[in-house]
């Protein structure tokens, strides 16, 4: 116990049932906690229960987690509390656009991204020379061989380890992860890429775009899973566009939803507003 207050984050995922609600505030009063934000999300397709709250109490982690330990145990919950505002430990990986990382690492030295970021990691040195103008360190090793691709991949997981890494975000890095590794890192891999309607696939999306006068462009941000962009997603942007906008123009205006959209998702994700529900997200913003 100390005089100044603590504000945690608490997360509960469990079977959907009654009394959930109540039991869990009750626990937060039992530490004198006082609730400054709950959301909460019954799904009828998976029968599961989610709920986020923010509290303030001079109780510390112990005391608030050993006061919800019984509900905890009664509902076979999956139960997370952190500190609000703290830095999500992140590492980047990057290939050569540079709109993405220049973003993150703006927002992060502008306190606007609860992240901290001790690497960046490319399969391209072109971003080196950015990521040290933020002050951040840059490795760049090649990504050629299936060789090259495994030592690459192991050595994120090298980083995982030895930076307690919570979160891996693909800044536009343009390669696919293995099976493997996005099994070790389920959840904890967040991707962005444009999206049209219909859909571009291989070289230049934007040229192809402009060439069947699209009138939507946006972005998505997803969980990496071993199906390529098919994993849960997080955030979804669009920006109406017209006739009169050339190819570098939609580029420029893409680039720009890429870099809001991933922003966003890395923010929910460090702030535990992002809960899995099988194939889809539970956003609480």
């Amino acid at each position: 116990m100390t005089d100044t207050p603590h504000h945690w984050i608490v997360t509960l995922v469990c079977d959907d049932q009654p009394g959930i609600v109540h039991a869990v505030t009750g626990a937060i009063v039992e530490a004198e906690g006082n609730i400054t934000e709950l959301q909460q999300f019954s799904s009828h397709e998976s029968g599961r229960f989610f709920l986020r709250l923010q509290t303030e109490t001079l109780a510390d982690h112990d005391r608030v987690a050993a006061a919800l330990a019984p509900v905890v145990e009664h509902y076979g919950m999956d139960c997370r509390i952190d500190r609000v505002g703290r830095p999500l430990r992140t590492l980047v990986l990057v290939s050569k656009a540079a709109h993405c990382l220049n973003d993150l690492l703006f927002r992060q030295r502008a306190g606007q991204l609860p992240a901290e970021i001790p690497l960046v990691i490319g399969n391209h040195p072109e971003l080196g020379e950015l990521a040290s103008f933020y002050g951040v360190p840059f490795e760049s090793r090649p990504v050629t061989t299936p060789e090259e691709k495994a030592a690459f991949e192991a050595r994120i997981l090298d980083v995982v380890e030895q930076h307690d890494i919570e979160l891996v975000v693909l800044a536009r890095y343009m390669q696919i992860l293995s099976p493997e590794l996005c099994a070790r890192l389920a959840g904890r891999i967040i991707n962005i890429h444009h999206s049209f309607l219909p859909g571009f696939k291989g070289a230049n999306p934007y040229k192809q775009a402009h060439a069947r006068g699209v009138k939507l462009i946006g972005a998505t941000a997803h969980f990496v899973t071993s199906d390529l962009d098919e994993g849960p997603i997080i955030e979804q942007n669009v920006v109406r566009v017209d006739h009169s906008r050339s190819p570098s123009e939609l580029v420029a205006i893409g680039q720009d939803e890429e870099s809001r959209t991933l922003s966003q998702a890395v923010t929910w994700f460090a702030e535990d507003r992002v809960l899995l529900d099988g194939r889809r997200t539970i956003i609480f913003k």
